[in-house]
Protein backbone atom coordinates (compact mmCIF):
# COMPACT_ATOMS: atom_id res chain seq x y z
CA UNK A 1 0.00 0.00 0.00
CA UNK A 2 2.79 2.46 0.94
CA UNK A 3 4.62 1.84 -2.35
CA UNK A 4 1.41 2.62 -4.29
CA UNK A 5 0.93 5.89 -2.40
CA UNK A 6 4.59 6.88 -2.95
CA UNK A 7 4.24 6.34 -6.70
CA UNK A 8 0.96 8.35 -6.88
CA UNK A 9 2.32 11.33 -4.98
CA UNK A 10 5.86 11.47 -6.36
CA UNK A 11 6.64 15.09 -7.34
CA UNK A 12 7.55 15.90 -10.93
CA UNK A 13 10.87 17.49 -11.80
CA UNK A 14 9.01 20.64 -12.86
CA UNK A 15 7.39 20.92 -9.44
CA UNK A 16 10.81 20.55 -7.85
CA UNK A 17 12.22 23.26 -10.11
CA UNK A 18 9.36 25.59 -9.20
CA UNK A 19 9.87 24.95 -5.48
CA UNK A 20 13.61 25.69 -5.67
CA UNK A 21 13.02 28.81 -7.76
CA UNK A 22 10.37 30.09 -5.34
CA UNK A 23 12.62 29.49 -2.33
CA UNK A 24 15.47 31.39 -3.97
CA UNK A 25 13.39 34.25 -5.43
CA UNK A 26 11.03 34.71 -2.49
CA UNK A 27 8.27 35.90 -4.82
CA UNK A 28 5.85 34.03 -7.10
CA UNK A 29 6.25 36.46 -9.99
CA UNK A 30 10.05 36.45 -9.89
CA UNK A 31 10.13 32.64 -9.62
CA UNK A 32 7.74 32.31 -12.57
CA UNK A 33 9.94 34.57 -14.72
CA UNK A 34 12.99 32.52 -13.80
CA UNK A 35 11.19 29.33 -14.85
CA UNK A 36 9.74 30.94 -18.02
CA UNK A 37 6.13 30.18 -17.07
CA UNK A 38 3.17 32.30 -16.04
CA UNK A 39 2.67 33.13 -12.38
CA UNK A 40 -0.68 31.24 -12.21
CA UNK A 41 1.00 28.12 -13.63
CA UNK A 42 3.71 28.21 -10.98
CA UNK A 43 1.24 28.99 -8.19
CA UNK A 44 -1.02 26.09 -9.16
CA UNK A 45 1.91 23.65 -9.30
CA UNK A 46 3.19 24.72 -5.89
CA UNK A 47 -0.30 24.32 -4.44
CA UNK A 48 -0.61 20.86 -6.00
CA UNK A 49 2.80 19.88 -4.62
CA UNK A 50 1.77 20.93 -1.12
CA UNK A 51 -1.52 19.07 -1.43
CA UNK A 52 0.18 15.94 -2.70
CA UNK A 53 2.77 15.98 0.08
CA UNK A 54 0.24 16.92 2.72
CA UNK A 55 2.42 19.75 4.05
CA UNK A 56 2.63 23.52 3.78
CA UNK A 57 5.98 24.25 2.13
CA UNK A 58 5.83 28.05 1.97
CA UNK A 59 4.56 30.83 4.21
CA UNK A 60 2.86 33.50 2.11
CA UNK A 61 3.41 36.92 3.68
CA UNK A 62 2.84 40.34 2.10
CA UNK A 63 5.69 40.98 -0.31
CA UNK A 64 7.62 37.85 0.62
CA UNK A 65 7.32 34.08 0.36
CA UNK A 66 9.57 32.00 2.63
CA UNK A 67 9.90 28.22 3.08
CA UNK A 68 8.48 26.68 6.22
CA UNK A 69 10.88 24.45 8.21
CA UNK A 70 9.52 21.42 6.35
CA UNK A 71 9.64 23.36 3.10
CA UNK A 72 13.31 24.20 3.59
CA UNK A 73 14.08 20.48 3.92
CA UNK A 74 12.04 19.66 0.83
CA UNK A 75 13.76 22.40 -1.18
CA UNK A 76 17.21 21.12 -0.17
CA UNK A 77 16.24 17.59 -1.24
CA UNK A 78 14.81 18.99 -4.48
CA UNK A 79 18.12 20.68 -5.28
CA UNK A 80 19.93 17.37 -4.85
CA UNK A 81 17.44 15.58 -7.12
CA UNK A 82 17.74 18.23 -9.83
CA UNK A 83 21.54 18.08 -9.70
CA UNK A 84 21.39 14.32 -10.17
CA UNK A 85 19.07 14.75 -13.15
CA UNK A 86 21.53 17.24 -14.66
CA UNK A 87 24.32 14.70 -14.21
CA UNK A 88 22.26 12.03 -15.98
CA UNK A 89 21.53 14.31 -18.92
CA UNK A 90 25.18 15.36 -19.27
CA UNK A 91 26.40 11.77 -19.13
CA UNK A 92 23.84 10.47 -21.62
CA UNK A 93 24.25 13.36 -24.05
CA UNK A 94 28.02 13.40 -24.26
CA UNK A 95 29.36 10.19 -22.79
CA UNK A 96 32.97 9.85 -21.78
CA UNK A 97 34.39 10.52 -25.22
CA UNK A 98 34.61 14.25 -24.56
CA UNK A 99 34.33 14.20 -20.74
CA UNK A 100 30.71 15.32 -20.81
CA UNK A 101 31.15 18.18 -23.26
CA UNK A 102 31.20 20.89 -20.60
CA UNK A 103 32.91 21.15 -17.20
CA UNK A 104 32.40 24.11 -14.86
CA UNK A 105 35.74 24.00 -13.07
CA UNK A 106 36.68 26.00 -10.00
CA UNK A 107 40.42 26.43 -9.58
CA UNK A 108 42.53 27.73 -6.71
CA UNK A 109 44.29 30.93 -7.88
CA UNK A 110 47.52 29.78 -6.23
CA UNK A 111 47.65 26.66 -8.45
CA UNK A 112 45.35 26.79 -11.48
CA UNK A 113 47.05 29.63 -13.42
CA UNK A 114 50.40 27.83 -13.22
CA UNK A 115 49.10 24.30 -13.88
CA UNK A 116 46.33 24.68 -16.45
CA UNK A 117 48.46 26.27 -19.22
CA UNK A 118 50.48 23.05 -19.22
CA UNK A 119 47.37 20.83 -19.27
CA UNK A 120 44.80 22.51 -21.49
CA UNK A 121 46.56 22.37 -24.90
CA UNK A 122 46.96 18.60 -24.73
CA UNK A 123 43.46 18.20 -23.31
CA UNK A 124 41.96 20.25 -26.15
CA UNK A 125 43.86 18.27 -28.75
CA UNK A 126 42.46 14.99 -27.40
CA UNK A 127 38.93 16.28 -26.65
CA UNK A 128 38.28 19.09 -29.16
CA UNK A 129 34.56 19.28 -28.28
CA UNK A 130 35.23 19.71 -24.57
CA UNK A 131 34.50 23.13 -23.07
CA UNK A 132 35.90 24.07 -19.67
CA UNK A 133 34.51 27.15 -17.96
CA UNK A 134 37.16 28.18 -15.43
CA UNK A 135 36.43 30.16 -12.28
CA UNK A 136 39.33 31.22 -10.06
CA UNK A 137 38.26 31.43 -6.44
CA UNK A 138 39.36 30.71 -2.88
CA UNK A 139 39.27 26.96 -2.13
CA UNK A 140 36.65 27.45 0.58
CA UNK A 141 34.30 29.10 -1.93
CA UNK A 142 34.99 26.46 -4.58
CA UNK A 143 34.12 23.72 -2.08
CA UNK A 144 30.83 25.45 -1.24
CA UNK A 145 29.93 25.87 -4.91
CA UNK A 146 30.81 22.27 -5.78
CA UNK A 147 28.58 20.98 -2.99
CA UNK A 148 25.78 23.34 -4.10
CA UNK A 149 26.15 22.24 -7.73
CA UNK A 150 26.98 25.64 -9.24
CA UNK A 151 30.41 24.19 -10.10
CA UNK A 152 30.89 20.66 -11.43
CA UNK A 153 34.38 20.10 -10.13
CA UNK A 154 37.15 21.81 -8.20
CA UNK A 155 40.93 21.80 -8.63
CA UNK A 156 42.94 22.70 -5.58
CA UNK A 157 44.12 21.57 -2.15
CA UNK A 158 42.47 18.56 -0.54
CA UNK A 159 39.36 19.70 1.36
CA UNK A 160 39.10 18.89 5.04
CA UNK A 161 37.60 15.48 5.73
CA UNK A 162 33.92 15.38 6.56
CA UNK A 163 32.74 17.35 3.53
CA UNK A 164 30.36 15.70 1.07
CA UNK A 165 32.89 15.50 -1.75
CA UNK A 166 35.12 12.93 -3.42
CA UNK A 167 38.79 13.96 -3.66
CA UNK A 168 41.02 12.52 -6.39
CA UNK A 169 44.67 13.09 -5.47
CA UNK A 170 46.80 14.43 -8.31
CA UNK A 171 50.17 15.54 -6.99
CA UNK A 172 52.08 16.93 -4.04
CA UNK A 173 53.45 20.46 -4.28
CA UNK A 174 56.31 21.80 -2.16
CA UNK A 175 55.74 25.00 -0.17
CA UNK A 176 58.70 27.34 0.26
CA UNK A 177 59.35 30.16 2.69
CA UNK A 178 60.22 33.40 0.91
CA UNK A 179 62.57 35.81 2.73
CA UNK A 180 64.40 38.95 1.56
CA UNK A 181 67.91 38.11 0.34
CA UNK A 182 69.44 40.47 2.89
CA UNK A 183 67.69 38.61 5.72
CA UNK A 184 70.03 36.70 8.10
CA UNK A 185 68.25 33.42 7.26
CA UNK A 186 68.51 33.78 3.47
CA UNK A 187 71.94 32.31 2.82
CA UNK A 188 71.42 28.78 4.18
CA UNK A 189 68.76 27.68 1.66
CA UNK A 190 66.77 26.01 4.43
CA UNK A 191 65.61 26.93 7.90
CA UNK A 192 64.51 25.29 11.12
CA UNK A 193 61.03 26.62 11.96
CA UNK A 194 62.20 27.44 15.49
CA UNK A 195 64.37 30.19 13.97
CA UNK A 196 61.21 32.01 12.86
CA UNK A 197 60.13 32.93 16.39
CA UNK A 198 59.18 36.61 16.43
CA UNK A 199 59.37 36.96 12.64
CA UNK A 200 56.47 38.63 10.88
CA UNK A 201 54.62 36.10 8.69
CA UNK A 202 52.51 37.48 5.83
CA UNK A 203 49.70 35.47 4.27
CA UNK A 204 46.75 35.40 1.92
CA UNK A 205 43.29 36.03 3.38
CA UNK A 206 40.94 33.57 5.01
CA UNK A 207 39.49 30.89 2.75
CA UNK A 208 42.88 30.17 1.17
CA UNK A 209 44.70 26.94 2.01
CA UNK A 210 47.94 28.89 2.45
CA UNK A 211 46.27 30.97 5.19
CA UNK A 212 45.72 27.80 7.20
CA UNK A 213 49.27 26.57 6.55
CA UNK A 214 50.72 29.92 7.62
CA UNK A 215 48.64 29.84 10.79
CA UNK A 216 49.88 26.32 11.55
CA UNK A 217 53.49 27.38 11.00
CA UNK A 218 53.10 30.48 13.18
CA UNK A 219 51.58 28.42 15.98
CA UNK A 220 54.35 25.83 15.75
CA UNK A 221 57.28 28.24 15.79
CA UNK A 222 56.01 31.38 17.50
CA UNK A 223 56.08 33.62 14.44
CA UNK A 224 53.91 36.74 14.40
CA UNK A 225 51.16 36.08 11.86
CA UNK A 226 49.89 39.49 10.77
CA UNK A 227 46.31 39.23 9.51
CA UNK A 228 46.25 43.00 9.09
CA UNK A 229 48.86 42.51 6.36
CA UNK A 230 46.95 39.91 4.35
CA UNK A 231 47.80 39.84 0.66
CA UNK A 232 45.12 39.65 -2.01
CA UNK A 233 47.35 37.53 -4.26
CA UNK A 234 50.69 35.75 -4.29
CA UNK A 235 52.06 38.62 -6.39
CA UNK A 236 51.05 41.08 -3.67
CA UNK A 237 52.75 38.94 -1.02
CA UNK A 238 55.89 38.75 -3.14
CA UNK A 239 56.02 42.53 -3.39
CA UNK A 240 55.56 42.91 0.39
CA UNK A 241 58.39 40.46 1.04
CA UNK A 242 60.57 42.41 -1.42
CA UNK A 243 59.91 45.57 0.61
CA UNK A 244 61.03 43.85 3.79
CA UNK A 245 57.57 43.80 5.38
CA UNK A 246 57.87 40.16 6.44
CA UNK A 247 58.21 36.56 5.28
CA UNK A 248 55.64 34.46 3.40
CA UNK A 249 54.85 30.99 2.05
CA UNK A 250 54.94 30.37 -1.70
CA UNK A 251 53.84 27.18 -3.52
CA UNK A 252 56.17 25.44 -5.94
CA UNK A 253 54.53 26.09 -9.32
CA UNK A 254 54.06 29.78 -8.54
CA UNK A 255 57.68 30.05 -7.47
CA UNK A 256 58.90 28.40 -10.68
CA UNK A 257 56.76 30.66 -12.81
CA UNK A 258 57.26 34.03 -11.14
CA UNK A 259 60.56 34.05 -9.23
CA UNK A 260 63.79 34.95 -11.02
CA UNK A 261 67.40 34.50 -9.95
CA UNK A 262 67.83 38.25 -9.90
CA UNK A 263 64.88 38.72 -7.54
CA UNK A 264 65.80 39.95 -4.07
CA UNK A 265 63.93 37.04 -2.46
CA UNK A 266 65.39 33.74 -1.31
CA UNK A 267 63.22 30.60 -1.25
CA UNK A 268 63.96 28.35 1.72
CA UNK A 269 62.83 24.83 2.54
CA UNK A 270 61.52 24.24 6.05
CA UNK A 271 63.25 21.55 8.08
CA UNK A 272 61.06 19.10 9.96
CA UNK A 273 57.78 20.76 9.04
CA UNK A 274 55.28 19.35 6.47
CA UNK A 275 56.01 22.02 3.86
CA UNK A 276 53.85 20.60 1.07
CA UNK A 277 50.23 20.39 0.01
CA UNK A 278 48.23 17.67 -1.74
CA UNK A 279 46.48 18.91 -4.87
CA UNK A 280 43.76 17.29 -6.90
CA UNK A 281 40.22 17.33 -8.23
CA UNK A 282 37.12 17.11 -6.06
CA UNK A 283 33.42 16.78 -6.86
CA UNK A 284 30.14 16.26 -5.07
CA UNK A 285 29.91 12.80 -3.53
CA UNK A 286 27.59 10.59 -5.57
CA UNK A 287 27.92 12.79 -8.67
CA UNK A 288 26.83 10.83 -11.75
CA UNK A 289 29.77 12.27 -13.70
CA UNK A 290 32.40 10.83 -11.35
CA UNK A 291 33.78 8.62 -14.13
CA UNK A 292 34.37 11.67 -16.33
CA UNK A 293 36.13 13.55 -13.55
CA UNK A 294 38.29 10.50 -12.83
CA UNK A 295 39.19 10.50 -16.52
CA UNK A 296 40.08 14.20 -16.34
CA UNK A 297 42.36 13.47 -13.38
CA UNK A 298 43.97 10.64 -15.30
CA UNK A 299 44.71 12.96 -18.22
CA UNK A 300 46.18 15.48 -15.78
CA UNK A 301 48.66 13.01 -14.29
CA UNK A 302 50.85 13.23 -17.39
CA UNK A 303 51.11 16.99 -16.88
CA UNK A 304 52.16 16.46 -13.26
CA UNK A 305 54.85 14.05 -14.41
CA UNK A 306 56.10 16.50 -17.04
CA UNK A 307 56.26 19.25 -14.40
CA UNK A 308 58.13 16.99 -11.98
CA UNK A 309 55.39 17.09 -9.35
CA UNK A 310 55.47 13.87 -7.31
CA UNK A 311 52.31 11.83 -6.72
CA UNK A 312 53.08 11.72 -3.00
Amino acid sequence: MSETIAMVFRPTHRQLEYAVALAEAGHFGAAARRCHVSQPTLSVQIAQLEAQLGATLFDRTPGRVVPTPVGAQVVEAARAVLLTLDDIVATAASGTRNLGGLIRLGVAPTFGPYFLPNLLPALHAKYPALQIYIKEERPAVILRDVIAGTLDCGLGPAPDSGHAVTFRHLCRETIFLGVPKDHPLAAAGHVDPSALRGERLLTLGRGHHLFERARELAAACGADMREDYEGTSLDALRQMVLMGMGLSLFPELYARSEFRVEDDIALLTLDGWPASRDMGYFWRAGNGRARQFEQLAGESEATCTALGLPAR
